[in-house]
């Protein structure tokens, strides 16, 4: 890779694993979320995790939801300990409304309010359209695009109907440009992107923005790996990203940051690309993702 031309710094701090940073910079004020509460599905790694810490860094308590009480619980005991505030683990299925509807009430129970809502739960691997079953096609779909409306709808019913709030949905630039062997994801996310715009124009008039942040290649995430991106980074690949490289989980977090709060107040229907301009310049390269998926299923059965 060619020498980073970075001045030290811009880069923020993140780690690779689903823990917390040992040091973080404030680009914004600390106090930015004080005394906010966000609700954010899939918070328990990847994404959803950084999101919840940088939010709990500027003053924010966070309820992490997920289907994995496991990882949950020591997902929000290290989010506590690392920030000082309150991190509520709970249990629900994006697929399952009433258990959305659960999930919501507990939240409200303990925290009181719900002032922003990520919508990050998502599900993804790689695989030909012509090998890719009717049920797997259709999950992605109800845990990205239902799960989607499913989450928004019952907040809005719940709480952010009579008193606004804000909402960001991760999504992706896969259906971009067609993307090979991602037509269930890109499909999903094209979905929700058209959302966003949906709801940004219904919900406006009760105070509720709804944008979406759409990563690009992400270390330390499932989907970095799932996706292939350590065997992309190794073999050069990102040297066609116009910013060299993949980026972090504590960007998307900064992104997800700036939508959520009153930084953004006059910002709503609108989808933010945060890719280092990987869309744009990053070879579809069906030959050598179809070399990955087949050295998966390989994995897979063995």
């Amino acid at each position: 890779m060619a020498e980073d031309p970075r001045k030290p710094g811009e880069i923020p701090e993140d780690v690779i694993t689903d823990d917390c940073m040992d040091s973080y910079t404030h680009i914004y004020c600390p106090d930015l979320l004080k005394d906010q509460v966000a609700f954010i599905t899939g918070g328990g790694s990847g994404i959803g995790f950084r999101i919840a810490e940088v939010f709990m860094r500027h003053g924010c308590d966070v309820a992490i939801a997920s289907r994995n009480r496991e990882r949950l619980t020591e997902a929000s005991q290290k989010l506590s300990k690392a920030t000082g505030r309150r991190c509520l683990p709970i249990v629900m299925d994006v697929r399952q409304p009433e258990t959305i509807t659960a999930a919501v009430e507990e939240t409200l129970k303990e925290l009181h309010r719900i002032d922003i809502l990520i919508n990050n739960a998502a599900g993804n691997f790689i695989c030909p359209a012509a090998a890719l079953s009717f049920n797997a096609f259709k999950t992605v779909m109800e845990i990205d695009t239902m799960g989607t409306f499913n989450t928004s709808k019952v907040v809005y019913e719940k709480w952010f109907k009579d008193h606004g709030g804000s909402i960001v949905n991760i999504s992706a630039t896969l259906g971009y440009k067609g993307q090979a062997l991602q037509v269930h994801a890109g499909s999903a996310k094209a979905a929700n992107d058209a959302m966003t715009r949906h709801l940004a124009v219904e919900w406006g008039p009760s105070g509720v923005r709804v944008n979406t942040v759409a990563p690009g290649p992400i270390s330390g995430t499932e989907g970095y790996r799932r996706l292939g991106g350590s065997h992309a980074e190794s073999g050069g690949a990102f040297r066609s990203i116009p910013l060299q490289r993949a980026g972090n989980k504590t960007e998307m977090a900064h992104a997800v940051l700036f939508l959520s709060s009153r930084a953004a107040s006059y910002v709503t229907g609108s989808v933010l690309v945060a890719d280092g301009g990987s869309w744009l310049t990053s070879a579809n390269d069906m030959e050598s993702l179809l070399g990955l998926w087949s050295t998966e299923l390989k994995r897979d059965r063995n």
